[in-house]
């Protein structure tokens, strides 16, 4: 949940036709935002279809024998489907996040999104495939207790195209929709869909599991799951 010291707003435009032919940019409308302190990117605390932000946290990865900010992430939810989760799932309110709580929403089918931004200038498609491919494959094996089941991780990224250029400030977003299915974007291109309950939660493990990307975003998540009671 976004909190008084980070919370901004940012500004959406526009473009609108004059009558001269001319094209000016206006502002429609000034949304309130949370900034990721660690990668200063700015992320809305509300979506277009209601989806709110929980969380930001960073993603950093080891490379070249250096700890590399690679990009900032947010996580959304449909926060009052959540609710009726947590409910049902936990009878008593706990007076700190708890293991089942965590596992609760990751085995739910709760709308949800996680929107990158790439931080790192080096990113390559294939980089971010291979890298995802991976991550997902060890979350597969941790959940099952089996094989890494790489066929259903490598249909996740797979149709996305390595000439994407992936700057500073590109954004992917990788949404549970109903039914288990992880819908995956690249600027704002939709690149695959794949229905897996497995995959969904072996995704939501990744940001939410016993060894996540970033131990503060999953705390500050925890958090809001807590004010769901």
């Amino acid at each position: 949940m976004a909190t008084a010291a980070n919370v901004g707003k940012l500004t959406e435009q526009k473009s609108v036709n004059c009558m001269n032919g001319l094209t000016r940019v206006v502002e429609e409308e000034k949304i309130p935002v949370e900034v990721e302190p660690k990668t200063g990117i700015s992320f809305p605390i509300k979506m277009s279809d209601g989806k709110q932000l929980n969380c930001v946290g960073m993603r950093k990865k080891s490379m070249f024998g250096l700890s590399l900010k690679i990009y900032g992430f947010g996580i959304y939810a449909d926060n009052e489907k959540l609710q009726d989760v947590m409910k049902s799932k936990i009878r008593k309110s706990p007076e700190k996040p708890t293991k089942e709580m965590y596992q609760a929403f990751i085995d739910s089918d709760v709308g949800m999104m996680v929107r990158l931004v790439i931080v790192y200038s080096g990113l390559t498609m294939s980089m971010v495939r291979k890298s995802f491919d991976e991550c997902l494959g060890a979350a597969i094996k941790k959940l099952t207790g089996d094989k890494k089941n790489e066929d259903i991780a490598n249909k996740i990224m797979g149709q996305a195209k390595d000439d994407i250029k992936l700057t500073p400030g590109s954004i992917i977003e990788i949404a549970r929709l109903p039914g288990f299915v992880l819908e995956t974007k690249v600027m704002g291109e939709v690149v695959s869909k794949v229905e897996s309950e497995l995959v969904c939660r072996a995704y939501m493990y990744m940001y939410l599991g016993e060894d996540p990307f970033d131990k503060d975003a999953r705390e500050r998540f925890g958090t809001t799951l807590l004010c769901l009671f």
